[in-house]
């Protein structure tokens, strides 16, 4: 399948590794032009020379805490010099810390609350414009099967991610009539450096070793294993494509079949 890609504009946060680096090869392999961002600039150099070595695609870097107002739009500025205005947005940012009601003082709520919910609120404002005037433009926010099912003592996560998902839902209703596509995916439990963390934690807190946590984790999922960044990858291109022409205000969890509610 074509998914019309070729010399469009791609924006992808957090995008050293992870979530974020598998989008980014997925989106640059079919053909896109694209600008990755995260804090460590010495890891994003190299990220952007290993995806441009493996696609042939144009990959350019800029360092940005999502979570700072100014950085987020020399982000943008710098893109639009570089390669063009946006065209696809695939929003993504690190996972808040862990701890249940007790742990978590206000600090660490204003803090979720521009990493997760505010940094998607100031990327949405700086591509909506152009996307509106040439009358396409698709977003894709990552998010966390969370905005389904809560997960445990991860209270930061579940709060800002169901966040996310009103925001998204409310803005693809307001700008579907300008062309404007946007959607937001929740990963399961993915094989990434936040699931090993997670993992490890809850090794240390039950007394078990890792390996023991993530196989009680992994039966129950229908599948039986944790999930690989290039298989959600894929799901996050398909939205973030020309090939999508129908599919706006949803939510998608990549899971595994993991999550039981309907």
């Amino acid at each position: 399948m074509d998914l019309e890609l070729t010399g469009r504009v791609a924006l992808v946060t957090a995008a050293s590794k992870g979530l974020g680096r598998a989008s980014a090869i997925q989106l640059a392999a079919e053909g896109a032009r694209v600008m990755i961002a995260s804090r460590g600039e010495e890891q994003l150099a190299k990220t952007a020379a290993e995806i441009s070595g493996a696609t042939g695609a144009q990959v350019e870097y800029c360092a940005a805490d999502v979570a700072d107002a100014a950085d987020l739009a020399r982000l943008v500025e710098e893109t639009q010099q570089r390669l063009g205005p946006v065209d696809v947005l695939v929003n993504n940012a690190g996972g808040p810390p862990p701890g249940g009601f007790d742990a978590l003082d206000d600090d660490k709520w204003y803090l979720a609350h521009d990493l997760n919910l505010m940094s998607t609120v100031r990327l949405f404002r700086a591509v909506l414009p152009h996307m509106r005037e040439q009358g396409w433009g698709r977003i894709v926010t990552i998010a966390s099967s969370s905005i389904r099912q809560p997960i445990e003592n991860l209270l930061l996560s579940n709060t800002y991610r169901v966040a996310l998902l009103g925001l998204a839902k409310s803005l693809a209703i307001e700008f579907a009539p300008e062309g404007v596509l946007i959607n937001t995916v929740g990963p399961g439990r993915i094989a990434t450096d936040r699931v090993a963390t997670l993992d490890a934690n809850r090794a240390k807190q039950a007394g078990i070793s890792v390996e023991e946590a993530r196989a009680q984790s992994e039966k129950g999922i229908p599948l039986g294993r944790y999930g690989t960044a290039a298989e959600f990858a894929k799901v996050v291109a398909f939205l973030a494509s020309g090939a999508n022409t129908y599919t706006t205000g949803q939510n998608f969890l990549v899971d595994g079949g993991m999550v039981r509610a309907i």
